[in-house]
């Protein structure tokens, strides 16, 4: 049994434990953000009472329920490389109707999160977590996890300039940090940059280069820390093997991750067969960096939604 907290609320019990948020972001069910929200809703219970606050600490002893269902069992942490076209939004939904990387999903996927976000004009690598804590930690700019991008921009521009944003650059009051950024390739209008950073702000790249007097007419993610876009066609997906995962993530093994990983079960669920563009396994790091052709010939991708 749990000690209670104030206003019988359930506090920490004798385990160790954590925060009912993440608790149920781990388990996949949503994000931390969401499970407050749904928390407010009335929608979580602990050991039979109502949660009213997300400051809730909970363990193993505790009987957690979501819509009066127990939480899932935690399986051990997965990661699927996706290659998202242009015109997608990185959205579950999208109030004005227009197609979402959810969409366009195989039916057989597992309930999963995006990790970082792509606007609907920018393509490239995005990748997707079965796991909430999976996804803070990639996402955290603390960590480390650097972002390679190739933009193709219209404007001059001459290395000296892109030197600069190094040190960080301040656009319109927002303070933007080190940004690793290379001429490729120069024409009379427009020309090629590599781009690498940290932090990922929205719409990030855009708004930086929008700072030098350059307007980026296309901009591709090409990999995310070790993960690699490689040779992975748009609209396909590949599961990155769980032995590469684990080594990435820094965990021991599946049945006793470290990082708080804790429960993650060796043998996932039944995992679904490869269908259409869904392929399982495949190398997680593909260097193989094929670079996109301006007008490179389009692949047809039937948006399919995925069961509630």
């Amino acid at each position: 049994m749990s000690d209670k907290g104030p206003k019988g609320q359930p506090g920490k019990g004798p385990g160790k434990g954590e925060r009912i948020a993440k608790v149920m972001a781990r388990a996949g069910l949503c994000s931390r953000r969401e499970a407050e929200v749904w928390i407010g809703q009335g929608r979580v219970s602990v050991d039979g009472q109502v949660l009213k606050s997300p400051a809730i600490t909970v363990s193993d002893d505790n009987r957690v329920l979501v819509d009066g269902k127990p939480l899932p069992e935690v399986e051990a942490p997965r990661i699927w490389r996706y290659h998202k076209p242009r015109d997608q939004v990185t959205s579950t939904h999208d109030p004005a109707g227009r197609p979402t990387v959810f969409d366009a999903l195989p039916p057989d996927m597992p309930r999963v999160l995006s990790i970082g976000r792509l606007d609907i004009n920018s393509e490239g690598l995005l990748l997707f977590t079965n796991d909430g804590g999976v996804k803070r930690r990639l996402e955290l700019p603390s960590n480390g996890w650097t972002r390679r991008y190739r933009v193709r921009v219209y404007g001059q521009v001459d290395q000296k300039t892109l030197s600069k944003l190094a040190e960080g650059v301040t656009v319109e009051g927002i303070a933007y940090g080190p940004i690793e950024a290379t001429l490729e390739r120069a024409g009379h209008t427009n020309a090629w940059l590599m781009m690498a950073l940290k932090e990922g702000k929205n719409r990030e790249i855009r708004r930086v280069c929008e700072h030098l007097g350059l307007k980026v007419s296309r901009l591709i993610r090409l990999s995310y820390g070790a993960f690699q876009l490689g040779s992975l066609g748009p609209g396909e997906i590949r599961e990155i093997p769980a032995k590469v995962v684990r080594e990435q993530l820094g965990l021991a093994d599946a049945e006793n991750p470290s990082g708080g990983y804790a429960k993650a079960k060796s043998k996932s669920k039944s995992r679904p067969k490869a269908t259409g563009k869904f392929k399982s396994g495949g190398p997680a790091t593909d260097r193989s960096q094929n670079r996109p052709a301006d007008k490179g010939k389009k692949r047809s991708h039937a948006n399919r939604r995925r069961p509630a």
